[in-house]
């Protein structure tokens, strides 16, 4: 038999903050890898994309390309349509033509939030927002088109990098002494490094093609291990700072409810996921997103 042909994986949405923690796990792995930004090409832009493969041999595309601002969304459905749902389906198409994995990162928000335990792949999905709306059509798209594809669904993202609540919380408690968060919404917080790290176990394992002919695509869940609300991620986030002496004092964080603080777009109030079928199947664990942020604030 021959060998098959060194992994060459194509990451989009280079510059986001998942992209960002891709190029660092594909630079410390030696992985070889092109990373494409928005300004570098469109996602829709297929006659670049389809260059770039057939020129540099893609083995896999890693779509880490998002709209990922959720209330912003509400007045830009084109926007959010164009790069969630569009995106994906023309990545999706192209993968098919080449026959090589597409691996996409989705989201909890294709969840309406009404469940009282953790959401599993097979659960009936009912976005409440444009947000959750485009990224469940760009979902159906790829489900559609691609024969070989992984849709990993995440959330509550948080890293180095970007706009997120870890960096949000650590600016207000340099410039606060009290805050007030939502203690009524639950999720799983998400380091994207260990998204990244995630990602690419999973194309190196359909890339060797351990038994090719099982390959289990299809949808599966990646989130932290232990669901709290954003209260008690902020609480854990500066009790952590503090003790490595980032912040000089922990500010006294007020548990406020959803209804206080309205925005144009429905927050599902739980999107606990569960990651166990990705351990079952890719031997993946779920991120210990309190050990993260230990190593992110060291």
């Amino acid at each position: 038999m021959s060998e098959p042909h060194a992994m060459h994986l194509l990451v989009t949405g280079a510059n986001g903050q998942l992209g960002q923690c891709l190029a660092d796990q594909l630079n410390a792995q030696n992985i070889v890898h092109t990373l494409l930004s928005r300004q570098d090409a469109d996602i829709n832009d297929t006659v670049v994309l389809e260059k770039l493969i057939a020129d540099k041999g893609i083995t896999a595309i890693i779509n880490a390309a998002a709209y990922t601002a959720v209330d912003k969304a509400e007045s830009e459905p084109e926007l959010a349509k164009r790069v969630n749902e569009d995106g994906p389906l023309a990545l999706a198409k192209l993968c098919a033509r080449f026959d090589i994995p597409l691996l996409h990162v989705s989201t909890d928000y294709v969840f309406d939030g009404n469940k009282t335990t953790p959401y599993v792949e097979a659960d009936a999905v009912g976005p409440t927002g444009v947000y959750g709306q485009t990224k469940l059509a760009g979902e159906q798209a790829i489900s559609r088109h691609a024969t070989k594809y992984i849709i990993m669904r995440t959330a509550w993202v948080f890293s180095e990098y970007g706009n997120n609540f870890f960096k949000t919380m650590l600016r207000l408690a340099k410039e606060r002494d009290t805050l007030g968060v939502v203690a009524d919404q639950f999720g799983c917080p998400t380091y994207a490094g260990d998204i990244a790290k995630a990602l690419i176990a999973i194309a190196s394992q359909l890339h060797t093609g351990t038994d090719k002919q099982t390959a289990r695509y299809g949808i599966y869940h990646y989130a932290g291990a232990e669901a709290v609300s954003w209260h008690g991620f902020a609480e854990a986030i500066f009790e952590q700072a503090y003790a490595q002496g980032i912040i000089a004092r922990r500010p006294t964080v007020n548990a406020i409810a959803t209804a206080a603080y309205p925005t144009p777009a429905k927050r599902p109030a739980y999107s606990v996921l569960s990651s166990a079928k990705l351990a079952q199947d890719y031997g993946v664990q779920a991120s210990d997103w309190r050990l993260a942020l230990k190593g992110l604030l060291r």
